[in-house]
């Protein structure tokens, strides 16, 4: 089958490797129909290489048409049509139990003291083949694949594999209250759905991006929009717009380590990539090189006793945190890994809904085959040609 593959820093290539095939009863095997380009697939382009070998197959947004199952799978069979949640949970350890998925006991990468398995993201989770393909082997057949009807189109559900559920949970992790403001921090596909989410549930929605495409997509939809390169200080600007000069009662964070962008942190990026990988991890898993300007943002923006709550997605342990004035504010902070089957059933409705309310038919900016996948991650990485969503077919 063909497949997209990491091969270095900067570059993936769409290569033939072997079909997937059932290791364990409890497996299927899908033919992907539309599969996702993630900008957490940009972490694994470049800053986490330490932790990726070439030829590993990634990507994590898959949907398509189960082939084959295993012995032991009842809920599925060949035809169904599924969604695949990104992050591999059993859906019976005690961590799923506490609906905690992406936390699962079952599949913990213990070696690198990381949570669940993940589709297509490195070793830190597990090195599972990913999405980007013709065909996946989808573990835990009866629990983890979302099941949806025939009719339609892809793009109504291939983002439960995981925009929607991350956008969701981003935005009750914020826990706004009633009539609240919400600031978002980055438009691009996390943070462009959830001002969709919190717009459609009636909170008043403030994005903030420096890509004028972005902020133009999330002002049709009908939120405020701040251009970074056009003020001083963001928390400034939103503390203007709100009551009393107060700020978001919550702010979400859909940023986190994009190193691309931000010259100090490219840099550092590169220079660990060019250490052999038994220096280059430990580097990247402890001392931390990411860009934190978003979340020092976002804690000065929140009002004092407001939320913060962080879909964006960080690596190192050591970056520093300005904790007397989170302190001194008194604020929530909430992040983390979406626990996807957690909210998949509370967002099927909405997909089901002929208004499409959250404009899940026309999200997707970019639709391409497979095998301009090369050239799709190099204008993705450096927001060309309007990309905020690329969907594959391969």
């Amino acid at each position: 089958m063909k497949a997209v593959t990491w091969q270095g820093p900067r570059k993936v290539s769409v290569e033939e490797v072997p079909d997937p095939r059932i290791e364990e009863p409890t497996d299927a095997i899908i033919k992907v129909t539309t599969t996702g380009l993630c900008g957490s697939d940009l972490h694994l382009y470049e800053p986490l290489a330490p932790f990726m070998t070439p030829g590993d197959i990634i990507g994590h947004e898959p949907m398509g048409i189960v082939e084959e199952v295993g012995s032991a799978v009842t809920n599925l069979k060949p035809g169904d049509r599924v969604v695949v949640p990104f992050n591999i949970s059993c859906g019976s350890c005690w961590m799923c139990d506490q609906q905690l998925y992406s936390q699962c006991e079952t599949t913990q990468n213990r070696d690198q003291g990381t949570g669940a398995k993940l589709l297509g993201y490195s070793s830190l989770y597990g090195a599972v083949p990913g999405g980007q393909a013709e065909y996946l082997r989808v573990q835990f057949a009866d629990f983890l694949p979302v099941k949806v009807p025939e009719g339609p189109s892809d793009d109504r559900f291939v983002y439960l594999s995981d925009v929607l559920p991350t956008a969701w949970q981003g935005v009750e992790y914020a826990d706004l209250p009633k009539d609240g403001t919400l600031l978002v921090i980055g438009a691009g596909p996390i943070g462009d759905m959830a001002a969709r989410i919190a717009m459609h549930r009636g909170h008043r929605v403030i994005v903030v991006d420096r890509v004028p495409e972005r902020l133009a997509r999330v002002a049709a939809r009908g939120a405020e929009t701040i251009n970074l390169d056009e003020v001083d200080s963001v928390g400034e600007e939103v503390r203007s717009r709100t009551t009393g000069g107060r700020g978001p009662d919550s702010v979400l964070e859909a940023v986190g380590m994009e190193a691309h962008g931000n010259p100090v942190a490219e840099t550092a990026a590169k220079m660990v990539g060019l250490l052999p990988d038994a220096l280059a991890k430990p580097l990247m898993k402890n001392a931390g090189i990411e860009r934190l300007d978003a979340l020092h943002t976002a804690i000065d923006a929140v009002r004092r006793g407001g939320t913060v709550s962080v879909s964006g997605v960080y690596g190192g342990q050591l970056d520093p945190m300005p904790m007397m004035t989170m302190f001194d504010k008194q604020i929530q902070l909430r992040m983390g890994q979406a626990n996807v089957r957690r909210w998949t059933d509370d967002i099927l409705p909405l997909l089901l809904d002929d208004e499409d309310p959250l404009g899940t038919e026309g999200f997707a900016t970019h639709r391409m085959p497979l095998d301009e996948a090369p050239e799709a991650y190099a204008h993705f990485r450096a927001k060309e040609e309007g990309m905020v969503k690329v969907v594959f077919t391969p």
